[in-house]
Formats: C-alpha cells, structure tokens, sequence
C-alpha cells in the first residue's frame, strides 16, 4: 500500500500552483500530490503537468470538465487516492493559507492518535493571519454553532485541512456527500464523527492567500448554516 498523498483543488491557482507542489515536494516526509483541477483557463493544469515531469510518480493531475464545486472536486480526488492504495489521505487549499510544512504534524498524529487529524485554527485561541475581524468572527461563530447543533467535539468545524485514514473515506459513503462549500468540510467530519472515528484538533496558523482570488460566496455560507440542521436531522432519523 502507498503511504501519503495530499488532494489540492484548483480553479485559476497558476500564481500559487508550482509553489505550493514544490513546497510539499520538499518536505523530509515524502508525501504526493493530487491536483484536481476544474479546467482552469489560466493555465494552471498545463502548469502542474510541467512540474510533474520533475516528479515522476508523485505529482498526479485530474482534470474535470467545468467548475462544480470544492466538495466533489474532493470527493473526486479522495475516490482516486483510494483507488490508488493510499493509507493516510491529505486535503489542503492551493494558495499558501494552509502551510505545507504542517503537513507532517497532521500526519503524524494520524498515524498515532487519531483518525482524522485536523488543522485547527481554534483550538488554541484564534490563530489567523491577514483576515479582516468580520471574516474571523464570521468563521469562528459558524464553528460554535455546528458544535451547537451537532454536539460535536470540534472547534474548528469548517477547517479545510485534514488527513484521514483511508478507513475513514472507506466508511464514509462518498457518494452520499451532498454539499460543496464550508458544509462539505462539516458534513465531512460529522460523518466520521458519527461513526466513531476519532477526530483530534492539531493548532495550526491559517494565513489568507496573498495571490490569487478567493472562492468565498454568500451562497457557500448559506449553504452551512442550513446544511447543519440538514445533517442533524439526518443523523436523528438514522439517514446520515
């Protein structure tokens, strides 16, 4: 079985894709890249099948035919790693906001006490940098009302930096996973919550993309806040 890859989806990531693939190319901890890329016109699939040839064998690309959302992006990205044998299974953002390097911290903890590791930006107090204040309270508040409404024992309940176990992926039924935005990363954690896997909060620092544009909308928040209660009633109902 393989050990360690990491699924980073992209739409219009060209300023930040090869930095970001070689960055975790350099890690001491070897660990792939899957790069799910929703037919970026900027380029940025060209760009990653350049880098690859560097890497052969540890830089894959999957492009989709249109832009359809992050959730499917990763689910579509964790079905390849699983179908690919790999053991401990990453997602990350492209654009620097989730640091490379913590990349082996989350792993390590995977493999030792938990089975889904989580880059938390609230478990140690607020750890962000270069958000303004309304986005930060914004963020941390959509946390304390899925742990409300869910009863889940996380604080940081949209977090977009995780390594699963592929257990975790297997139990889970992808193909069930309904949401796209910040819900998909909550309905992510509630289904392997609800499952009894162990979920363990790892502090990191969260830094806002310096290039780039961000993908955040009105109708991705109002997706999380009705998507919790949609969850919730599921899991009532045993339907989750």
């Amino acid at each position: 079985m393989k050990q360690n890859i990491v699924v980073i989806p992209t739409f219009n990531e060209i300023e930040n894709i090869e930095d970001i693939l070689r960055a975790v190319m350099n890690l001491d901890t070897p660990i792939d890249v899957l790069v799910v890329d929703d037919n970026s016109p900027d380029g940025t699939s060209e760009k990653v099948l350049q880098i690859a040839e560097e890497f052969p064998d540890r830089i894959f690309l999957k492009k989709r035919l249109k832009k359809n959302g992050l959730g499917t992006a990763y689910v579509a990205g964790f079905k390849w790693a699983l179908k690919h044998n790999y053991e401990y299974i990453f997602e990350m953002d492209a654009d620097f906001s989730h640091n490379p390097n913590d990349l082996p911290k989350l792993l390590e903890v995977c493999k030792n006490v938990a089975d889904v590791a989580i880059g938390s930006r609230y478990v140690k107090g607020v750890n962000v940098v270069n958000w303004p204040l309304s986005r930060v309270l914004l963020s941390y508040f959509a946390s304390v009302y899925v742990r409300f409404v869910t009863s889940m024992n996380v604080m940081d309940t949209t977090a977009g930096f995780i390594c699963y176990h592929r257990s975790v992926l297997e139990q889970i039924n992808l193909d069930k996973i309904k949401f796209v935005g910040y819900a998909f990363q909550i309905e992510m954690k509630y289904r392997a919550f609800s499952r009894n896997f162990k979920l363990v909060e790892v502090p990191i620092i969260f830094t806002d993309r310096t290039k780039g544009k961000s993908k955040m909308s009105g109708s991705i928040i109002k997706e999380a806040v009705l998507g919790v209660l949609q969850l919730r009633f599921k899991k009532l109902f045993n339907k989750l």
